[in-house]
């Protein structure tokens, strides 16, 4: 295992104060079988992108069509996150900029998608949905956004195919609201959640966690509370335990809620991963973080983020697992957050 690097949080800071808006009303969402789980998809709104850009943007649309045949799945298209969510977060002239056209070019070379209003709304929809997800696991224990985890989003620019950082956007959200009053960001992805660690340094309402290659992008690294780099290779082995160790701390911080960002690009044959974790490794992670939830009584939240396999069908049979995991501890027996 790599160094383990915590950040140092000033004593007795306060958090930053989030933007003073207007909360709408959460909007009405059906009441179905208690057993079933909350998906949201927005893989309908689509990025006009270049031939052979290396973004599998399909990806979303197979993981919807994988799960969508399960019945304890109740799947819904999300509102998009509006001006008001986003600035609680982002800056004003960031969130302008972006939505209309405004980024120059280094900034859009930096997200790494080409403009176009296609992206602005895709975006906004995918961080609408890890809002929803996050309100219903409020209630059911567990709710998942088959898109989502674009964590290296910062306040005021967006970066490695993230304009907006929805886990972030969300926390402040059910924060605003007083649904929750410390977070855990429970980081698996194999790239550091930078952009996350960012927004949230100096904060002790939010641990931050982040398991990921440590020689892999991001090459600048930020603070997390936590961070566990792993050499490149790291196997199942050494890649449960940094997650067990990990998750433990974090949700040990007084959390009480969870985001899980559950990335599929360590997998051993990711092509940007650098990592040698199998399949049946990621669905151990998956079963290691949701018992730790279920022990601590956390609710969670679950967010697909990066996969970048040579065959998008095993990125998208990776999220499935994931997916499928949260079904089956929700359809076990009904969460006590109900």
């Amino acid at each position: 295992m790599g160094v383990v690097r915590k950040k140092q949080v000033a004593g007795g800071a306060e958090p930053g104060s989030p933007v003073r808006i207007r909360v709408s009303t959460p909007a009405a969402l059906p009441d179905v079988d208690p057993k079933a789980v909350f998906a949201w998809y927005c893989d309908q709104f689509v990025l006009p992108l270049p031939d052979h850009h290396r973004f599998p943007m399909e990806k979303y649309r197979l993981l919807r069509e994988r799960v969508a045949g399960d019945d304890r799945i109740h799947l819904e298209i999300p509102e998009p996150a509006t001006n008001a969510d986003l600035i609680r977060v982002h800056c004003e002239d960031y969130v302008a900029r972006a939505t209309s056209g405004g980024l120059s070019r280094d900034e859009i070379r930096r997200i790494g998608f080409p403009w176009s209003p296609e992206l602005v709304e895709r975006s906004r929809r995918s961080t609408g949905g890890t809002i929803h997800a996050a309100e219903r696991a409020r209630r059911d224990g567990i709710s998942v956004n088959l898109a989502g985890g674009t964590h290296h989003a910062f306040t005021d620019a967006g970066e490695g195919f993230c304009v907006f950082n929805d886990v972030a956007v969300a926390t402040r959200s059910l924060q605003a609201r007083g649904m929750v009053a410390r977070c855990a960001v429970l980081d698996l992805d194999v790239h550091q959640g930078n952009g996350t660690a960012s927004i949230f340094q100096g904060d002790p309402t939010v641990f931050t966690l982040s398991v990921h290659g440590a020689s892999n992008y991001p090459f600048r690294k930020e603070a997390s509370d936590l961070d566990i780099g792993l050499e490149d290779g790291a196997t199942d082995d050494i890649f449960l335990t940094a997650v067990r160790d990990g998750v433990k701390q974090a949700l040990d911080s007084g959390a009480d809620f969870a985001f899980y960002i559950a990335g599929a690009d360590p997998y051993e044959h990711d092509r940007l991963g650098r990592l040698s974790v199998t399949k049946a490794g990621l669905r151990e992670r998956d079963r290691l973080v949701f018992d730790a939830c279920e022990e601590a009584g956390v609710p969670v939240a679950v967010v697909m983020s990066g996969g970048y396999a040579e065959d998008v069908h095993d990125t998208v049979e990776i999220h499935a697992s994931t997916v499928l995991e949260a079904v089956r501890r929700v359809s076990v027996s009904a969460s006590p957050h109900r």
